[in-house]
């Protein structure tokens, strides 16, 4: 999904929940998807939570069970990822560090009663790159459950991001992130979270669908979790979240192309490269090019590059 430019403007007016996002690390959106979308797309996961088998290691958690590619397993799962508030948020957060976002991933998470809290963790620590004022991905929390304190429902440390993510201590105790189906946790990939322990008698159930820079290697491999065949099937901006557009200039290519290229096939024949550049870039390429033209063909003098 290309950046808005409108979505960077310091002097636009911020929703009061990009205002929270930016300034607390989280915002919780209540009533952000319907009540018949969650149950729609919790009903078509419910065979997979069932047959998925429980995690291995501490972190993940050896009472939890969590699986991916849900754009395969629901088709109602693209309506939460594309939806048009929470990928605002989304370019608010990350648009100044890339020229598109992608899908970082699509989970489903569930607790089971006994699940440990998890350890506290930040997101953006699955890249080494300079911590403090880049934001790498923002993450969102759809509950298909009602999240409490009892059930595990996700801790997460107001004012832990950004620069705060340098201080080994957070200066605030942690909140829980209460919320019901329906409702939408939203927290930037340098705040301090985890999960809580669950310590009810039933599940808490979920599913987080995070975006990040266009230009990272994402959690999930997309082009496996939705190959050519599978992808050219969504419509075309979830293809293009999916992996399927290059992010200028010219990162993430086939053969020089667009990966979307190959929703039509293998090609047959070789296809030749084509620039993908960002409009500064192709202004500087055109004055270059151009430069080194003969003046017959409006260039200022100069042979072509022999390299």
């Amino acid at each position: 999904m290309m950046i808005n430019p409108a979505a960077l403007d310091a002097s636009a007016p911020r929703s009061a929940a990009g205002r929270e996002l930016m300034d607390q690390g989280y915002t919780i959106l209540r009533n952000a998807a319907s009540p018949s979308l969650i149950g729609a797309v919790a009903e078509d996961l419910e065979p997979r939570y069932a047959s998925t088998p429980f995690c291995e290691g501490g972190f993940y958690g050896e009472r939890t069970k969590r699986f991916g590619r849900l754009l395969i397993r629901s088709p109602h799962i693209a309506d939460l990822v594309m939806n048009s508030e929470i990928l605002g948020l989304a370019e608010l957060a990350l648009g100044s560090w890339c020229d598109r976002i992608q899908l970082n991933l699509a989970q489903a998470i569930e607790l089971h009663p006994g699940a440990l809290a998890q350890f506290p963790h930040r997101d953006q620590d699955m890249w080494a790159g300079a911590l403090g004022e880049v934001e790498y991905l923002i993450n969102v929390m759809w509950p298909f459950t009602a999240f409490t304190e009892e059930n595990g429902a996700t801790l997460i440390w107001p004012r832990s991001h950004g620069i705060e993510a340098l201080v080994e201590e957070p200066k605030e105790a942690p909140i829980v992130a209460a919320a019901e189906p329906g409702d939408a946790i939203v927290f930037l990939g340098s705040t301090l979270h985890g999960a809580g322990a669950n310590r009810s008698a039933g599940v808490r159930r979920g599913i987080i669908v995070s975006y990040c820079l266009g230009w990272l290697k994402p959690y999930e491999n997309m082009w496996l979790a939705y190959p050519p065949e599978i992808a050219k099937g969504f419509p075309p901006d979830l293809a293009a979240l999916a992996g399927y557009a290059q992010h200028r200039p010219n990162l993430g290519n086939f053969e020089g192309q667009c990966p979307s290229v190959l929703f039509g096939g293998y090609p047959a024949d070789p296809i030749g490269a084509v620039d993908a550049l960002r409009p500064d870039q192709q202004a500087l390429l055109a004055e270059y090019v151009a430069a080194q033209r003969p003046e017959s063909e409006g260039g200022r003098g100069g042979g072509a590059l022999a390299a």
